[in-house]
């Protein structure tokens, strides 16, 4: 059973997408074209932002946004202990120095009085990141970064559709960024991302960036960026194909949204009680799951038998932030941060996408209660 499969998705959304790729081709331009206008137009209109800039992956979009927002060298950026590597290595692309803190001990969000132990004399920007189902605490983020003059910059990179009281992630601080890679609620055929900002000189300022500096469409445009921001620019341009898959998927991302919430239900609903299952996900009113991740015992050895019986799952993720050997020279030690090195131990993500078959659900928790039953035995 695969942890994730678009081809039926693919089935159903064809027309729409070989009418938009087929658009492309006749249009005759094939990167930060049409295409990607029309797609930031939806992207706008579908999360609420004044703002959508497309570029070429979720990484870059982090990047270009701390770079947007004037993160400094030498500036630190408080970030999440337990979250993927972009995350952290984000802000050292942009010039900045990443400051760990540890997680709320029941959610996977940044803990906001984590944030305040770790903010120092030079932090100026906490990135809270919005992982797997839910929204970090993002009310208590807020309430930190008002009391010690933080800048609020999202990685939302997982929460396209997650909103609270009306407003979508990422537009909740600064600004805050979109991933499309290929597993994403929203995905792509490969790499594609976007930053998404209230702001019009933060959207205006990462518009250059991802295209070289260019403020307009040819070559004579690079001194632009001289006089405008300082900044050298970057190639980052999202592609049109990209862009055509993508607004394709748009339109049924609601309906995917609620199948994937239905398939999580089954989940919650077979697992509730099996021992060896620390953790179910909490159902919220804010909850988009991108992925099903619980918490169990013996977590590698779970892993290892459902793969021996057919069944791929993932592991997000097997080794902290903190001590990920490229940031062994700012000094953090194990034990610092609990609650993430916890998740690093415990966490398994289960399949799900909107066209897997129900009863696959099923069969992953039967093979999950039989694991546990024969260590039992």
């Amino acid at each position: 059973m695969s942890f994730f499969n678009q081809s039926a998705t693919f089935e159903r959304t064809w027309a729409g997408t070989r009418r938009h790729i087929l658009e492309v081709v006749e249009n005759g331009k094939y990167s930060h074209g049409a295409k990607v206008a029309e797609l930031e137009s939806a992207l706008a209109a579908y999360t609420g932002a004044r703002f959508v800039v497309g570029v070429n992956s979720g990484t870059d979009a982090l990047v270009l946004l701390l770079r947007a927002v004037g993160l400094k060298p030498g500036e630190e950026v408080v970030v999440p202990a337990f979250s993927f590597g972009a995350s952290a290595t984000s802000v050292v692309l942009a010039g900045g120095t990443p400051v760990f803190a540890d997680i709320e001990a029941d959610g996977y969000g940044i803990d906001p009085a984590a944030v305040a132990d770790a903010a120092g004399d030079r932090t100026r920007f906490v990135m809270p990141t919005h992982l797997f189902s839910r929204l970090a605490d993002i009310d208590g983020v807020l309430r930190v970064a008002r009391r010690l003059d933080l800048t609020v910059v999202e990685d939302s990179a997982e929460a396209i559709g997650m909103r609270h009281r009306g407003t979508h992630a990422g537009l909740f601080g600064a600004g805050g960024v979109l991933s499309f890679f290929p597993t994403k609620t929203l995905g792509a055929l490969g790499d594609a991302g976007a930053v998404l900002t209230d702001d019009a000189r933060i959207a205006a300022t990462a518009d250059a960036l991802r295209h070289h500096g260019r403020f307009g469409a040819t070559i004579a445009d690079f001194p632009a960026i001289s006089t405008a921001t300082g900044l050298p620019g970057v190639n980052s341009k999202m592609d049109d194909i990209q862009a055509a898959v993508l607004l394709s998927k748009l339109t049924t991302l609601d309906s995917d949204i609620a199948r994937r919430a239905e398939l999580a239900s089954r989940y919650s609903e077979a697992l509730a009680g099996v021992s060896g299952v620390r953790k179910l996900p909490e159902r919220r009113p804010d909850s988009v799951f991108y992925v099903y991740v619980v918490e169990v015992d013996a977590r590698d050895d779970l892993a290892a038998y459902l793969s021996a019986v057919g069944v791929e799952t993932e592991i997000y993720y097997p080794t902290p932030l903190h001590l990920q050997p490229c940031f062994d020279g700012l000094g953090y030690r194990k034990g610092e941060f609990p609650n993430a090195e916890r998740a690093c131990r415990h966490t398994l993500a289960l399949p799900l996408y909107p066209d897997m078959p129900a009863g696959d659900c099923y069969r992953v928790c039967d093979a999950i209660r039989d694991f546990y039953h024969g260590r039992r035995g």
